[in-house]
């Protein structure tokens, strides 16, 4: 096999993976929208992409971290979209860029988030999971927002408070999309947010 060819089989290996991750993904919010938390097994989730438990456990340790769906490499992504931004652009309006090119992101997926927001939202028992997943996230953009503000984690609190503003301002712009089912679009939403964090949030 020459060098294209293996790169060729491992590119499309790659993408069985991906699909094979969104499709268990989707089995799993789908069967928990309809039957609940406790009404869907592992089994279940396997059995409606047409694949065993074992390869279920190959992508997942658990049907709860189907639901969350995170993937590793979105820390390492968001990171990487704020580093992108130009040093000169302040640290809020970066944050914004980076969380807007997210919420473009989320929005090609509309479908698959809204049923994901529906899920969390009738299974209060996953909100700490939801959490849990993106402190790993969290913490990698404080890292990055501390280095382009050039201050130490830990020191000022600038980073971790930036970071954690901005979390706070695209969860609530989520919260409002998912509410009017997917209309406007999200990034729109996400731009209003830190449009009212960047005013100091007046009163209504």
């Amino acid at each position: 096999m020459t060098s294209v060819e293996s790169a060729y089989e491992l590119g499309r290996r790659d993408r069985k993976k991906l699909e094979t991750r969104a499709a268990l993904e989707h089995a799993a919010l789908t069967l928990v929208a309809e039957r609940g938390l406790a009404g869907v097994t592992v089994e279940d989730i396997a059995t409606a992409v047409d694949l065993s438990s074992r390869t279920f456990f190959n992508y997942f340790p658990s049907k709860e971290d189907a639901l969350v769906g995170a993937s590793p490499a979105s820390a390492a992504e968001l990171r990487e979209r704020l580093e992108a931004v130009p040093a000169e652009v302040p640290v809020l309006e970066a944050l914004r860029l980076m969380s807007r090119a997210e919420a473009e992101h989320v929005q090609r997926r509309r479908e698959q988030w809204l049923l994901r927001l529906k899920v969390f939202e009738q299974n209060p028992s996953l909100l700490p999971r939801l959490v849990a997943s993106g402190t790993e996230t969290e913490l990698a953009v404080s890292a990055a927002v501390a280095r382009r503000s050039g201050v130490e984690l830990g020191t000022t609190g600038y980073p971790e408070l930036a970071t954690a503003v901005a979390m706070a301002a695209f969860r609530a712009a989520m919260m409002r999309w998912s509410a009017a089912d997917g209309r406007p679009a999200l990034a729109d939403l996400v731009d209003e947010a830190f449009s009212q964090v960047a005013a100091g949030l007046p009163d209504p």
